[in-house]
């Protein structure tokens, strides 16, 4: 194992970190505002009888992808999957079966997965942080709990206080339908009080911000390790999302938030299995092998991802399988992290 002064800042490298972990984040607010009042995203289409603007497909399809990108990480990593090949195997099976079956299920399970959703995100943006600093020599636990509170802070933060509120908490009221009728009320009650945490949480997720980067630049004047690279992802993450989902200023905010995010995810998946995959394909000994391995991986995961955005609303047993690769994507995710701390 070298040592942080000699390992290298990047993850992977200059080019790729910066066009699949670093940038992609501000890249996607320029997107999200270059399709804003577009035909591409008010102009509803028709596929297979589902009608949503392109962009809706193309995120929905986006989303889909990164979420089922999991199974290479787990089903399909055999130093991963034989650790614990029933939680593998025997929970997503059974899951399926109790959401397919029961209606209460099925509503709780989109509830957890909407807010598990939100926790995950920040989780992954916190991962990429701790292997930066890593990098870069700083001590594992110096500025750990940190990062933590920031990373879920500027997710969960302007969700609470922002536009987009109303989206996240509404799922809620449908534990109303078939349960307590209490639930009801919570969209109702939450939108009623919102103004109180709007410019709390902005205004107080602003200044987190602020004086994350100073005091990362603090330390680095006393002296201490520090990664620029890390203190640039998490503070122009946590600015875009801030400014996406608390203002939602062009309307693109689910867009934004979820392609940096999926893109970040599907680089490391490619980056972390492509062995894996060019091995089980058998092409490491061919010509164009990795190119090869690289469209197998991209071509399953958009087909899974198209599939799922326009055939399983109308499909109970087919929407019951994409619920359980959500669920299993923020398990999975966060149980391979745990497993594989030594190795990154």
């Amino acid at each position: 194992m070298t040592t942080g002064d000699h390992r290298s800042p990047y993850l992977v490298g200059p080019i790729y970190d910066w066009a699949f972990f670093l940038l992609p984040p501000v890249g996607a607010l320029f997107i999200g505002i270059l399709i804003s009042g577009t035909r591409f995203s008010t102009d509803a289409i028709t596929l297979f009888g589902m009608r949503e603007p392109a962009a809706g497909f193309l995120i929905g399809t986006v989303i889909h992808a990164h979420l089922v990108a999991v199974v290479f990480r787990s089903h399909g990593n055999s130093d991963i999957f034989r650790l614990y090949p029933r939680r593998f195997v025997l929970v997503p099976v059974l899951l399926w079966m109790a959401i397919y079956a029961s209606v209460t299920v099925a509503v709780l399970a989109t509830v957890v997965a909407t807010f598990w959703d939100v926790w995950h995100s920040g989780a992954q943006t916190f991962g990429f942080a701790r292997i930066y600093d890593r990098n870069a020599g700083v001590p594992p636990e110096s500025g750990r709990r940190l990062d933590f509170w920031l990373n879920q802070l500027l997710y969960a933060g302007p969700i609470l206080a922002g536009v987009s509120l109303a989206d996240h908490i509404g799922v809620v009221g449908d534990i109303g339908e078939v349960g307590p009728a209490l639930f009801s009320d919570v969209p109702a009650f939450v939108e009623g009080h919102q103004r109180y945490l709007t410019w709390t949480i902005l205004a107080g997720g602003t200044g987190f911000v602020l004086y994350y980067v100073w005091h990362a630049w603090r330390r680095h004047r006393m002296g201490h390790h520090q990664s620029f690279a890390k203190v640039f992802l998490v503070a122009s993450t946590g600015f875009c999302s801030i400014y996406t989902w608390g203002f939602n200023t062009w309307g693109e905010a689910f867009f934004i938030m979820n392609l940096f995010h999926a893109v970040q995810y599907l680089g490391l998946v490619w980056h972390t299995e492509k062995r894996g995959i060019i091995r089980r394909l058998r092409v490491q000994n061919r010509r164009g092998g990795a190119a090869i391995a690289l469209m197998v991986f991209v071509a399953s995961v958009m087909a899974y991802g198209f599939g799922a955005e326009v055939l399983n609303p109308d499909i109970s047993s087919l929407w019951a399988v994409t619920m359980v690769v959500s669920l299993m994507h923020f398990w999975y995710d966060a149980f391979i992290w745990s497993v594989r701390k030594r190795q990154i």
